[in-house]
């Protein structure tokens, strides 16, 4: 650090003031909580001060600006650091919401929070999510820039900086998103790696010799290595890192975790737990901060801060420029973008969904690709994608291009086997803005991509899950790829909406109500196998009572004994056993409920209408866990389901053997009435 040339407008006494002041907040606020993580923010403060005041565009007074640098800390544990430069950086984060670190209702929570923070670009904390999620955002920027891009116009022209972690590197996902990031060439990702050697077990080489730059060499990815305290070293890494246009760059920065603590640094106790009143007097002393003050900020401290985010609001004027003579000379190219940045899609969109009536049989995941067929004109900004199922997910529609490292603005991705990368990479295409990303794999595996669901889910973004393969039904490939408790578990996860159609027309709708949520993530189920079209029997033009999540779809010719309740393909076992249970003289009504998430937001009035409390006899059934259905069927009430694991046959016979079966349904209402 005693490098003493001029980087970029500052000198490094002015980056230095800065680096302390971030450590001494880390310190005093992790203090102050009695909890959190200061080894990082300690350690790291040299280079994210180079990077944030010299090389990030970004500006605080508009923090959705779309051409902004994005910063995304993969390694969310260290939040202190990025709250500080937040803070230091003129964002709406007072040091009143520093002093509140991780408490109740403060804007600082333990680890960075999409949407309740300004500044904050995405929820990290579990590992490797955020590397994951920026190389989403890193897809969706050079898809705008490819789609709608012209010489001398640079509307969409930025960069994607990560911190991550060893603990990131070490985690599955990044092995995959990495992988795909070299491979489609995202040159404008660059990740700086805090490479301290150090995770709360202890040092790095208690669990991995791993050589990390040759397996980023091998992912075809740019490397390079710096000091991590020496601000000439980063700077200069990440000008090289600038300077690669074909391949996403890992810069290792060699850092000392806990840097200034006497009897902490380098060590696994400066990882995840306070210092100590003692040793932060101690390091306040070796790093030249006053001792006996709390949370300083030296007047000289932000400068370096706040002249970069005033050069990047004078960015985000000239861009502001820039637009408004794209728009006088590319009007057609201007309304585009402006939808796609809105969110809005043309008016035809939804009048394109197909109408089924004149097709017998089809499954819905086949009906799913016909709707894509017809969206796909109409909503230019869906882009798609498979792990390696784009064939089986029907996720891949005439006419779409593909996205590789040759076609930036293609419309469909080949994610490769690597579903929870594709998960936390649809996330951060939707995160970046002006895409909606939607992505298939098989129902079982959604176990591979659970974390990025939820994080989804707990962000409220816009991602659309194609989950095909939905039961049973997948017959002879057996139990490991027949979802058994999968329904369950995503019905679980707060803000997910899980739509599972009984035919081709509920499909339909299934994709209007995921393309018109807005707020939060949607998972759509899908069966393999082919299910008869229904409504046009039944007397109802279409399924739009879908769309309220669950309705009445057969009603009896007089007041009904009892409700037999489905979902998806099962809906057509109810409707077996109701023309059974017809000819027995029992009136049935047959409800079709796709989305138990939908229904329960619905008027109490509509809901007791379609399931009335009057009537006590309740059959409910789904090929999965009975767990969850008891609050539609009450005590008085069954639930048909598979409470243990598949078996490899033909779906019939498993069905039949496990006894989801229109017998086993009429039974059990004779049992009731």
């Amino acid at each position: 650090m005693g490098d003493s040339s001029l980087i970029g407008s500052a000198n490094t006494e002015d980056l230095r003031t800065c680096a302390n002041t971030i450590r001494g907040l880390a310190m005093d606020a992790v203090q102050r909580a009695n909890s959190g993580h200061p080894g990082l923010p300690m350690g790291m403060a040299d280079a994210a001060v180079v990077l944030w005041s010299q090389f990030m565009c970004h500006d605080p007074s508009n923090v959705n600006w779309i051409n902004r640098d994005r910063f995304v800390l993969s390694a969310g544990h260290g939040s202190m650091l990025l709250y500080a430069l937040l803070h230091l950086s003129g964002y709406s984060v007072t040091l009143n919401d520093i002093k509140d670190f991780r408490q109740w209702g403060s804007i600082t929570p333990g680890h960075p929070e999409y949407g309740h923070t300004p500044g904050v670009e995405t929820t990290t904390g579990p590992l490797g999510q955020g590397l994951a999620n920026a190389v989403g955002m890193a897809i969706a920027e050079r898809w705008l820039a490819s789609r709608f891009n012209k010489d001398g116009f640079p509307l969409v022209d930025h960069y994607t900086y990560v911190i991550a972690g060893d603990g990131c590197l070490m985690e599955g996902i990044s092995h995959e998103a990495c992988s795909f990031a070299g491979h489609n060439k995202l040159g404008k990702l660059i990740v700086l790696w805090d490479d301290n050697q150090i995770t709360i077990d202890g040092q790095t080489n208690l669990s991995t010799s791993d050589d990390v730059v040759s397996r980023f060499n091998a992912y075809g990815w740019h490397t390079t290595i710096a000091d991590g305290h020496s601000y000439q070293s980063v700077s200069d890494a990440l000008s090289d890192a600038k300077s690669e246009k074909e391949k996403p760059t890992l810069i290792a920065c060699s850092t000392i975790i806990g840097f200034g603590s006497p009897n902490r640094a380098a060590t696994a106790k400066a990882h995840g737990e306070p210092l100590g009143d003692d040793e932060i007097v101690l390091t306040k002393e070796s790093l030249g901060l006053p001792v006996g003050e709390k949370f300083y900020i030296g007047t000289d401290s932000r400068n370096v801060l706040l002249d970069a985010a005033n050069r990047g609001s004078d960015a985000q004027d000239n861009w502001s420029r820039l637009v408004e003579e794209y728009r006088g000379k590319y009007p057609a190219e201007y309304a585009e973008f402006t939808k796609c940045l809105s969110g809005q899609y043309t008016d035809g969109m939804f009048d394109a969904l197909p109408d089924f009536e004149d097709i017998e049989t089809i499954a819905t995941r086949a009906a799913s690709g016909a709707v894509l067929q017809d969206l796909i004109d109409e909503a230019p900004n869906l882009i798609g994608g498979s792990a390696d199922l784009t064939g089986s997910n029907s996720t891949l529609v005439d006419g779409q291009s593909i996205l590789d490292s040759n076609n930036g603005a293609g419309g469909y991705i080949y994610y490769g086997v690597r579903e929870h990368a594709m998960g936390a990479i649809m996330s951060g295409i939707s995160l970046h803005g002006g895409l909606v990303p939607y992505g298939g794999t098989f129902l079982v595996f959604a176990d591979y991509m659970r974390p990025a669901i939820r994080l989804a889910s707990m962000m409220g973004l816009q991602v659309i899950y194609v989950f095909t393969h939905d039961s049973i039904g997948v017959g002879e490939d057996g139990p490991t790829h027949q979802p058994v408790e999968h329904l369950l578990s995503l019905r679980s996860i707060p803000g997910l909406t899980v739509i599972r159609p009984a035919d081709a027309n509920e499909t339909a709708e299934a994709w209007r109500s995921a393309l018109s949520r807005q707020n939060g993530p949607t998972a759509l189920v899908l069966t393999r196998q082919k299910l008869p079209v229904l409504h046009s029997e039944y007397g109802l033009s279409s399924a739009s009572g879908a769309a309220r999540g669950g309705y009445v779809l057969k009603e009896s010719k007089n007041e009904p004994q009892a409700i037999i309740l489905s979902t998806g393909s099962e809906v057509h076992i109810a409707l077996d056993a109701s023309k059974i249970l017809e000819k027995k003289g029992v009136n049935v009504r047959v409800v079709s409920m796709p989305s138990t998430e939908i229904f329960d937001e619905q008027s109490e009035d509509y809901r007791e209408k379609v399931l009335p409390d009057r009537i006590k006899s309740r059959v409910a059934i789904e090929a999965g866990v009975s767990a969850g259905w008891d609050r539609f069927v009450g005590d008085k009430g069954r639930i048909i389901g598979i409470d243990r694991f598949g078996a490899s046959a033909p779906a019939d016979t498993v069905y039949s053997h496990l006894g989801v079966t229109a017998d086993n349904v009429v039974e059990t209402v004779l049992s009731l009435i």
